[in-house]
């Protein structure tokens, strides 16, 4: 499963505007007054401004599984890493991947992901183009297990068998992460929350979730 685009709410647009163009140096495709469009390897990131709260969204970027030394220390050169119990990494050997997490000025929770498993090795310097892709987009919802039913139901396979409160559909190219509302985000002290999110899926079309 592939995100070609994924459009996300923010009420800190040119704050996004700054962190993403100057801090991190992520290609710009677009924007406006009202919007920003950014080029994530193949998928196209978009934060469109809204006045009705505060939006915040978790959401990783793949990147190649050789380079997961270089993209922490690359990020951590421009921004904080987020912790959990004393740790600012992840080795998961059920998911065979290495995982750092951060925030944006929106506190929007990103993670960049080595999956060791995809055949992605790269062997130029890490940076900003060094993104492959949105692989991951946080779904909140009151209940999980019915949501989850609903997505397996249209043919969207899950990709491990979670629980109540969590559980992953798609694959390791693109992942809906669907949890339970007000559950706290792993390495975030932010509990999950519903936002407006606007994704379209290679070879199924676009998906709006509120």
């Amino acid at each position: 499963m592939r995100f070609i685009d994924v459009t996300l709410k923010t009420a800190e647009l040119d704050s996004l505007k700054h962190f993403y163009k100057d801090v991190l140096q992520v290609p710009v495709v677009a924007e406006g007054e009202s919007f920003l469009s950014l080029r994530i390897g193949e998928t196209t990131l978009t934060f469109e401004e809204t006045q009705e709260g505060r939006p915040f969204y978790h959401f990783a970027f793949n990147i190649p599984e050789n380079r997961f030394r270089e993209a922490k220390a690359w990020i951590a050169e421009k921004t904080a890493l987020n912790t959990e119990d004393g740790e600012d990494e992840t080795n998961s050997t059920d998911w065979n991947a290495h995982s750092v997490y951060f925030e944006d000025p929106a506190g929007n929770i990103l993670e960049l992901i080595a999956r060791h498993s995809l055949n992605n090795a790269s062997d130029r310097p890490f940076d900003a183009e060094s993104l492959l892709c949105v692989s991951e987009v946080g779904i909140v919802k009151e209940e999980v297990p019915p949501f989850v039913d609903e997505l397996v139901g249209r043919g969207f396979p899950k990709y491990r068998e979670g629980g109540l409160e969590f559980v992953p559909v798609g694959d390791e190219y693109g992942l809906l992460i669907v949890v339970k509302k007000d559950r706290r985000w792993f390495f975030a002290k932010k509990t999950a929350e519903i936002f407006p999110v606007k994704v379209h899926i290679q070879d199924v079309g676009v998906m709006e979730f509120c």
